[in-house]
C-alpha cells in the first residue's frame, strides 16, 4: 500500500498580519524598491474597510479598489472608518471617494476603420499599451518597474508575466526589439528584488508567479542580442529555478511543499501554488462566495483558487474535481504538463548558460535534472490510450484523463518523440480543432478557459509545436482559422480582444469580468502568425520568418 500523500505546504505554519496600523508602518519602512515578497497587500492594509468595500459591491469590478491609492496614510483611513462607520447616515461610497484616488482608466478603445491594415493597427497600438518607468508611491499596490513595459489593456493596468512572452513575439515582428528588451530587464529586476517574477507588478500578486516563460524570453531576445544574454541573465535564471524548486532537497516521498511534489518513487515534479490561503484581493467577493458553497475549509478553497490564478488558466474545468463547479477547484493536486514542460526548458537553458559560464559541474547537474524531468513527463503524463499528454494527479497517482490544449507544451519544448507527436496531432485534430482555432478544453462550464473559448497563447503553442515535428498542414489549419476569426472580429469592431469563441457561435465570454480589449497577447500572437502565414490583404507588412 502506498503511503498517504502529504502536502507539507498546507500544514507548514504561515502567519499573516493584517492590522492596518502595523502594515502601514511596515510599508513606510521599506526602501523605495522593496525587496520582500511579504509586502502588505490592500487587504492587509485596510482590513475590515477592504472587506466592507468588496462585499458591499462599491465597485462593479473587484480589482478597482485594490488598485486605488489613498490620499492620506492608510492607518488614518482605517481609523476614520472605524470611527465613522457606525454613525447615522454613514455612506461607504462617499467615504471611499473622498479618501482614494481611483485607478486611471486609460482607454484601450483604440479602433481602426474596417479596411485598416491589421498589422499597422497592431504596430500603432503598442505605444497605447506601453507604460513608462513607474514612480514609487508608498501606499500604492503597484510595484514600480525601472523600465518601459506593455500592459495587456482594459482592466489590466500592470505587466503580467506569461502574457508578456506572447506580447514580445509581436513586438519583435513590429520592429520593437527595444521594448521587448526592456520587458526582460524588468523581469530580471523583479527576480532580483523579490526572488521570483510575480503574477503581475502588484503587491497582491507577490504570493504567486505565473507559467515560467522567462527562459523562453531569453531565447527570443538572443535571436537579436546573441548568446551572450544567457550569461547576462544566468543569475536570474538560476534564482527563478530556485523559487520553483524551493523545498525539493529535503522533501519526503509521497509529499509536496509549496510548488514541488515528490512522487512515491522519488521523482520530482512541480505544481502551481500560492503562499496565501485567503481570498484574492482583486477578486475578494467572488472568492468568499465560492468558498461559502464549497463544503470544505475556506483556506483550502482560497489556496486552490489562487493556484489556478498562478497557472494562468483561471478558471477551467481542468482544475475541478466535479468538472463543472468552481467550488471544487483542487489545482494543487495536479502536476501540470505545461508547467513541467516549462521547467524542463528552464533546466535545459540553465545547462546551456552554465556551460557558457565554464561551470561544468552546474551544467551537468542541470542536464541531469532536465533528463529526469523529461523521463517523468513521458512516464506519468503520456496517455497512450488517448494519444495525448495529460496532467498528473499526484495524490491518487494517476493521469487526469482530461484532453486540453496544455498537451501541446511537450511538443513546443521538444519533449515528445516523433510517434507521440503524431498521435498528439491526430487527437488535436479530432478532439480540439474547431472552426476558428483550437479549444482549450472539451467542456462548456461557463468558465473562461473552457469551450467555446480559444486563447492566443494556446494557439501559438499548438502551431509552433506542431511545426517543430513536421505537422505543418495541421499547424497551418489552426493558424489560418485563428487569423480569420481575429480579422473578422477586427473588421466588425475595429479592435482586437483577449479571447475568441472558436466554435463559431458568437463572442467569447465567461470569467470574472467582461471581455477585454487591447489586448497584448492577442496582438503579439496575431502579428507573429501573419509573418508565418502571410496574407497581403490583411497585413501588407507581413513576410516570411527568417
Amino acid at each position: 500500500m502506498p503511503r498517504r500523500a502529504v502536502d507539507l505546504g498546507v500544514i507548514a505554519p504561515v502567519v499573516w498580519i493584517a492590522r492596518a496600523c502595523v502594515a502601514s508602518f511596515v510599508l513606510l519602512s521599506l526602501p523605495s524598491f522593496g525587496q520582500s515578497r511579504d509586502l502588505p497587500t490592500p487587504l492587509d492594509l485596510y482590513g475590515e474597510l477592504f472587506e466592507a468595500v468588496q462585499m458591499g459591491r462599491v465597485f462593479d469590478d473587484s480589482k478597482t479598489f485594490p488598485d486605488s491609492v489613498p490620499n492620506v496614510l492608510p492607518a488614518r483611513v482605517v481609523e476614520e472608518y472605524r470611527r465613522l462607520s457606525g454613525t447615522e447616515g454613514f455612506d461607504l461610497r462617499s467615504f471611499v471617494a473622498q479618501r482614494f484616488i481611483l485607478p486611471p482608466s486609460r482607454s484601450t478603445e483604440f479602433r481602426s476603420g474596417p479596411a485598416r491594415d491589421v498589422c499597422a493597427h497592431i504596430d500603432e497600438l503598442w505605444p497605447v499599451l506601453t507604460r513608462e518607468p513607474d514612480e514609487h508611491h508608498p501606499w500604492s499596490s503597484l510595484l514600480p518597474l525601472p523600465h518601459r513595459y506593455v500592459v495587456p489593456g482594459g482592466r489590466f493596468r500592470e505587466v503580467y508575466y506569461w502574457d508578456s512572452y506572447f506580447t514580445m513575439l509581436g513586438l519583435e515582428e513590429s520592429g520593437r526589439h527595444d521594448l521587448a528588451l526592456d520587458m526582460v530587464r524588468n523581469f530580471a529586476w523583479l527576480i532580483d528584488r523579490h526572488g521570483h517574477i510575480p503574477n503581475g507588478n502588484r503587491s497582491y500578486y507577490l504570493s504567486r508567479s505565473q507559467p515560467p516563460f522567462f527562459a523562453a524570453m531569453i531565447d527570443l531576445i538572443a535571436k537579436r542580442e546573441g548568446d551572450v544574454v544567457y550569461l547576462t541573465y544566468l543569475p536570474q535564471l538560476a534564482r527563478e529555478y530556485a523559487f520553483w524548486m524551493d523545498g525539493s532537497a529535503s522533501l519526503a516521498r509521497g509529499s509536496a511543499y509549496r510548488r514541488v511534489v515528490r512522487l512515491e518513487d522519488g521523482t520530482l515534479l512541480n505544481r502551481y501554488w500560492d503562499d496565501r490561503p485567503v481570498p484574492r484581493d482583486e477578486a475578494y467577493r467572488e472568492d468568499v462566495e465560492t468558498a461559502r458553497n464549497a463544503g470544505r475549509p475556506a483556506g483550502e478553497v482560497y489556496r486552490n483558487l489562487r493556484a489556478a490564478a498562478e497557472s494562468g488558466w483561471d478558471f477551467s474545468s481542468r482544475w475541478l474535481s466535479d468538472g463543472k463547479t468552481l467550488a471544487t477547484t483542487h489545482t494543487t493536486d495536479f502536476a501540470p504538463v505545461d508547467l513541467n514542460s516549462l521547467l524542463y526548458h528552464l533546466e535545459v537553458t540553465l545547462a546551456k548558460a552554465y556551460e557558457m559560464a565554464k561551470k561544468p559541474r552546474e551544467a551537468e547537474s542541470s542536464r541531469r535534472r532536465a533528463n529526469a524531468r523529461r523521463a517523468a513527463i513521458q512516464r506519468y503524463m503520456w496517455n497512450p490510450r488517448q494519444g495525448i499528454y495529460n496532467d498528473y494527479l499526484w495524490r491518487p497517482q494517476r493521469p487526469s484523463g482530461q484532453i486540453t490544449a496544455a498537451a501541446l507544451f511537450p511538443l513546443y519544448f521538444g519533449i515528445a518523440n516523433e510517434l507521440q507527436a503524431e498521435h498528439t496531432a491526430r487527437t488535436v485534430r479530432t478532439m480540439l480543432l474547431r472552426p476558428d482555432g483550437i479549444a482549450s478544453t472539451l467542456w462548456r462550464t461557463g468558465l473562461q478557459w473552457d469551450e467555446p473559448n480559444g486563447w492566443p497563447p494556446l494557439q501559438w503553442i499548438a502551431v509552433r509545436g506542431l511545426r517543430e515535428y513536421g505537422h505543418e498542414e495541421l499547424a497551418e489549419t489552426i493558424a489560418r482559422r485563428w487569423i480569420r476569426e481575429n480579422v473578422a472580429a477586427f473588421r466588425a469592431g475595429g479592435k482586437l480582444v483577449e479571447k475568441y469563441d472558436v466554435t463559431g457561435d458568437g463572442e467569447a465570454g465567461g470569467g470574472e469580468y467582461p471581455l477585454q480589449d487591447g489586448f497584448g497577447w492577442t496582438n503579439g500572437v496575431l502579428r507573429k502568425l501573419l509573418v508565418l502565414y502571410p496574407s497581403p490583404a490583411v497585413c501588407a507588412g507581413g513576410g516570411k520568418e527568417e
